[in-house]
């Protein structure tokens, strides 16, 4: 492939001349625009991907916790159609910048950050990702080892014999599904669509057959709520900090969907996509969890936790055995779409000369085995401190890229400029960093993490993503430069072929 020099788009020949474009800092095929034409992606893919994660037993796990709280079930339905109806927006918006500019996240945040203040975003996205990966591949190797010893009893004594925290057990079930990911993963893009798209009609069956197989064992009928419901403001409030908190759950892929959808063809496609798989299918997510908690409740007064309870319960062989197959399909494939491809563009954004996609899905599987996860996952620390206090801060990332992009600069970008160290770069400000943008986002991140984190705030810590979010973007309009001409150039001249 050949590519323009600088000197034929935006300088002069004696500064390309000091600076190489693309330059190797930034530029690598993987982390290059996508071409518009012979994108593979469609609204099939679209949709199969939230149908993935969507559907994942953390989800589940907290919106059965609803039902536990005091929800019935059309207040659950509610909360879920607040929830998704903000998430169609957001996630759309945020779509659409992939379909147009080609670009993933890293690269995206150049925009706002400037060439080297990106990484920043990129970084908290892509840790967070690592531990997650780790965690998820962990609660998959659960599920494997109740199926493995359920009918090979004799393999209970490896779950005696532990180590660095983990049954021996768990280590050749953690082992063999974290081999799968990498496998998967070597084959790049192409094979996580062709996986995702594999993956997202057996897990909607696997659920909507084991809804009805609960609700047929209660006798086909269900339990409204459990036997105090909240009334009142106290139920008003959890509804809305219910679908606040599904918000959040999908504030980490917000930011790197266009990792996704710069693959998609056309808008057309990432609405259709996201209209069945985020407001369709996350309606038909919370009918599904009303189904389970309601007539599990029903039966013998028990609030499940997740599906996989429902799993052990299954007495016949064969379907236990799908049925369990199918949750650890299901839990690679969420792994795969939104904890496997963010640190791998990440690490190809960090080390573009020395990591392909292919290489940094090695360095991500091994970084997510070394943190030993199982470790983690049982600390209230990491999870309530570290990982909420993470996730909290990508709120002002996404208000501030978002206004960024469609507000301030209407859409209108220097493609080229993003792979470029020259000096008079649209992106370089000051040595790389956007300072106006960091001041934005310093007061938004903390005043994000103070609510979220600090007890005085408990009342509205669930609304600590969208708050941030909504500071970051108004400060941020507050401080850019006003009355500035944005010039739109194209990426075409340095973009490669889609997977």
């Amino acid at each position: 492939m050949t590519f323009k020099t600088l000197d034929e788009t935006v300088a002069t020949p004696d500064q390309a001349a000091r600076t190489p474009f693309p330059h190797p800092r930034l530029y690598n095929d993987d982390i290059a625009p996508v071409q518009r034409e012979g994108r593979h992606w469609n609204a099939y893919h679209v949709f199969t991907m939230w149908a993935n994660d969507v559907h994942s037993l953390g989800n589940y796990t907290f919106a059965i916790g609803l039902f536990a709280l005091g929800l019935g079930a059309w207040q659950i339905l509610l909360t879920f159609a607040i929830g998704a109806g903000i998430l169609f927006a957001l996630l759309t918006l945020s779509g659409f910048l992939g379909e147009q500019t080609g670009l993933p996240f890293p690269v995206v945040s150049r925009i706002a950050f400037g060439i080297r203040g990106g990484r920043v975003s990129a970084i908290c996205r892509g840790g967070i990702a690592i531990v997650w990966f780790g965690i998820q591949t962990y609660l998959a190797a659960n599920v494997l080892n109740a199926l493995l010893t359920s009918f090979i009893p004799s393999l209970g004594g490896l779950e005696q014999v532990s180590f660095l925290g983990l049954s021996a057990l768990g280590w050749l079930s953690f082992v063999a599904l974290w081999a799968i990911q990498i496998v998967i993963v070597s084959y790049g893009m192409v094979m996580v669509r062709h996986y995702i798209a594999f993956a997202g009609p057996i897990i909607l069956f696997t659920m909507l057959a084991m809804a009805l197989w609960v609700f047929a064992r209660a006798g086909f009928t269900i339990s409204g709520s459990i036997n105090q419901p909240l009334t009142g403001m106290a139920m008003w409030e959890m509804i809305f900090a219910g679908a606040c908190l599904w918000v959040v759950i999908y504030g980490t892929f917000a930011l790197n969907v266009c990792d996704f959808t710069r693959c998609v063809g056309s808008k057309r496609a990432v609405v259709i996509g996201n209209f069945t798989g985020i407001l369709v299918n996350m309606m038909l997510f919370a009918v599904i969890v009303v189904v389970l908690a309601g007539a599990q409740f029903q039966i013998n007064g028990d609030i499940i936790e997740s599906p996989a309870d429902i799993v052990r319960t299954i007495t016949d062989p064969a379907w236990r055995i799908a049925a369990s197959v199918a949750l650890i399909v299901l839990t690679i494939a969420v792994n795969l779409v939104a904890n496997f491809v963010a640190p791998n563009y990440m690490l190809c954004d960090l080390f573009p000369r020395w990591l392909t996609f292919r290489r940094a899905g090695l360095v991500t599987a091994i970084i997510g085995l070394i943190i030993l996860p199982w470790n983690l996952y049982n600390s209230p620390l990491v999870i309530n401190y570290f990982l909420s206090g993470l996730g909290a801060i990508l709120g002002p990332f996404f208000g501030l890229i978002m206004v960024d992009y469609w507000v301030i600069r209407r859409q209108r970008l220097n493609i080229p400029d993003l792979y470029s160290e020259a000096p008079d770069g649209a992106y370089y400000y000051s040595n790389g960093f956007n300072i106006r943008a960091f001041y934005a986002l310093l007061p938004a991140a903390l005043a994000s993490l103070a609510i979220a984190l600090i007890p005085l705030f408990h009342s509205v810590s669930d609304f600590s993503w969208i708050i941030g979010a909504g500071i970051a973007a108004l400060l941020h309009l507050a401080l850019a430069p006003k009355n500035q001409a944005y010039e739109h150039v194209d990426g075409e001249s340095i973009a490669r072929p889609s997977q």
